[in-house]
């Protein structure tokens, strides 16, 4: 077991493997709509974000697209979030609107409900804890969203935030000039102190890794091979409103606002259940607040356990990989039966990685892009699995084994891609090992808390 290629080189790292061999989609796309035209608002979910709300807004006063509204929605803060939210926005003459809730209700509601009470074609998620490096993030992925009638969300590189990052953004200026102009206003983070900043930049240290090693090498493999990735990156995202619209329409008879324990993985899979793509761009980037290594497992489990449950309500989507012989014998009915052929040729609109819409689809072909959720959850299942099984059994060599040939290959792959960087980024992979293979192990929690859940208590309320 411990010499297999399995254990080497992970299956979603395989498939982007192929990805980057095999190359993109090179159709010529015919956008139906100048993405210039599009109305955009950005919409700002908080809470107790009074450290962090004002870099978010100054990064996107500073954006080259302009949105027509930026709507901040306070989720019930106890904090000065929305006083100082006002306070920029006043002093640099920002189309800011304020949401009040007194009671918190969660991100999943604010997204169904803005996409529903306003009528922009793109509804930007930001969420307050970021802010965009890119002055032309929001014109970038707004950009690609128009570059076809399937793409559906589309959002940067996400980066952890460093003390160092969040130093820079604040010696701003314009952000000093606001900070001058209001001696009250703190932006320092309330929980200051060593052991806390520690905890932080621990967190951001193996994220970075992380988000590098998936950011920059899977998921660039998996934009070639089938045009999209599993899910958007929450934090700092793109949507065409009408698509999520209609995702809520569709889902809250059945679910309500208990989708999943977070909402950008399950938003992610229904788009592509529909035949829809979630595209992620490489030239534009934004930073994201990370939480304290003490409470990293929290995080990891919300992510985990969302994937597992999109997977439940999604299984048509998981079950692609068996329809493939199906789907070849459909694409030879197109090429070869005129009525198809001369059906497919009437398409007006050309795209890249082009498939009809809608779930009848996904349910009798399945998707293509199917391989991606099912390769993940067959490595988030098996391999923590795989680790304690040889742990229980005692045997130590193949673990031994196992371990050093993973994680040879994944901090050789990690240093590659890290250009720039490459011997910090050595020295970081190798460091920061222990934790990756904590987290591994972690989500063993997490498959016996969803079977639980799927098995034993019947218990569906899963919600951010």
């Amino acid at each position: 077991m411990a010499t297999t290629p399995y254990f080497v080189l992970s299956p979603s790292a395989v498939l982007s493997i192929i990805g980057l061999l095999r190359g993109p989609d090179k159709t010529d796309p015919t956008p139906p709509k100048d993405w210039h035209d599009a109305v955009v608002d950005v919409v700002i979910p908080s809470l107790n974000e009074q450290a962090n709300v004002v870099l978010a807004l100054e990064s996107v006063r500073r954006q080259t697209m302009q949105p027509r509204n930026v709507i901040l929605v306070d989720d019930g803060s106890n904090d000065r979030t929305v006083e100082y939210a006002r306070a920029f926005a006043d002093q640099y003459d920002m189309p800011l609107t304020v949401i009040n809730r007194a009671h918190s209700i969660g991100k999943t509601p604010t997204i169904k409900r803005q996409s529903r009470e306003y009528d922009a074609d793109v509804e930007f998620i930001l969420d307050a804890d970021t802010f965009l490096d890119a002055d032309n993030y929001i014109a970038r992925t707004v950009e690609e969203l128009y570059k076809g009638a399937g793409i559906a969300s589309a959002c940067g590189v996400i980066l952890p935030t460093r003390e160092k990052d969040r130093r820079r953004r604040i010696q701003d200026t314009e952000i000093r000039r606001f900070l001058e102009s209001h001696d009250a206003i703190d932006l320092h983070q309330p929980q200051g102190g060593w052991w806390y900043r520690l905890n932080r930049n621990l967190t951001a240290l193996y994220r970075l890794q992380l988000y590098t090693f998936l950011q920059r090498f899977v998921y660039v493999g998996q934009m070639s091979f089938f045009g999209t990735i599993t899910n958007p990156v929450g934090c700092a995202v793109a949507y065409r409103r009408k698509y999520i619209k209609d995702l809520f329409d569709k889902y809250e008879p059945v679910l309500g606002d208990d989708l999943t324990n977070s909402e950008d993985i399950f938003i992610g899979f229904a788009l592509m259940n529909e035949g829809y793509r979630n595209v992620q761009l490489q030239d534009v980037s934004a930073h994201s607040l990370e939480p304290e290594m003490r409470k990293l497992h929290r995080q990891i489990y919300l992510w985990s356990s969302s994937f597992l449950q999109s997977c439940y309500y999604f299984d048509n989507l998981m079950r692609s990989p068996f329809k493939a012989l199906r789907r070849a014998r459909h694409r030879h009915r197109e090429k070869h039966d005129p009525a198809i052929k001369e059906q497919v040729q009437r398409r007006k609109i050309r795209e890249a990685y082009r498939q009809p819409f809608g779930e009848t689809h996904t349910r009798e072909l399945g998707r293509p892009a199917g391989w991606v959720p099912f390769m993940a959850a067959a490595e988030k299942i098996f391999f923590p699995t795989a680790l304690l099984i040889m742990i229980i059994l005692r045997l130590w060599e193949p673990l031994v084994v196992t371990l050093i040939a993973e994680t040879t290959v994944s901090v050789s792959i990690l240093t590659g891609i890290s250009k720039g960087r490459r011997v910090k980024a050595f020295f970081q992979g190798i460091a920061m090992t222990p934790v990756r293979y904590a987290s591994l192990l972690f989500d063993l929690v997490t498959i016996g808390r969803f079977s639980t859940d799927l098995w034993i208590t019947g218990n569906r309320k899963w919600r951010k």
